[in-house]
């Protein structure tokens, strides 16, 4: 298969993904990829396209988490660098392949952010991430019970390994999410 394209990328996403609140996390990894890349200097198609696919298999198959994913790649022809990506943002947990590349660290790092800060969001007056600041991410990041499933040792060992200040990586994340807020259902009431 040539190059994977975002055309692609979101058939394989709804073929696979039914859920609407995995969709929009999908959706949120990729604009903020795309944002890392686009500050990196880097390939904004291919790091968004890795960032909606790296949950495919989620929703189906979560005991098989990433190896299932690899399955479905492999067999439609995806390339090994892609596949890899995919499978380094769950190293340590599901997978042996640690982030090795800028593209995987980001990856690695910013997919249980997107869930922190998408849970910010919500509690919110608003419901918007478009008049949020970091401070707010930082805030509920001290509530261990706040969004408890977001592992928060794990993006502070992503930022680390990414070699950027976390305060940084939480407002970059959140900016990348800015972009998407209306298709990830984070506008609230400032939907246009």
């Amino acid at each position: 298969m040539a190059t994977p394209d975002r055309e692609q990328a979101l058939a394989l996403l709804h073929e696979y993904t039914k859920s609407e609140n995995l969709i929009h996390h999908a959706k949120a990894v990729e604009a903020t990829m795309r944002h890392f890349a686009a500050r990196y200097g880097e390939d904004q198609d291919k790091w968004g396209i890795i960032g909606l696919v790296h949950d495919l298999d989620w929703d189906q198959f979560p005991e098989q988490h990433c190896a299932k994913t690899t399955e479905i790649l492999q067999n439609h022809g995806w390339p090994e660098d892609y596949i890899r990506a995919v499978r380094s943002h769950a190293w340590g947990m599901f997978t042996d392949d640690k982030p090795e590349h800028r593209m995987e660290k980001v990856l690695y790092t910013i997919d249980e952010l997107t869930g922190l800060i998408t849970a910010t969001a919500l509690v919110r007056p608003s419901k918007s991430i478009l008049d949020m600041k970091p401070k707010s991410v930082k805030k509920k990041w001290k509530e261990k019970s706040f969004a408890a499933g977001a592992n928060r040792e794990l993006i502070a060992a992503g930022a680390e390994i990414l070699g950027e200040p976390l305060d940084e990586v939480i407002a970059e994340t959140l900016t990348g999410m800015q972009a998407v807020a209306a298709e990830i259902g984070l506008a609230g009431d400032q939907e246009h």
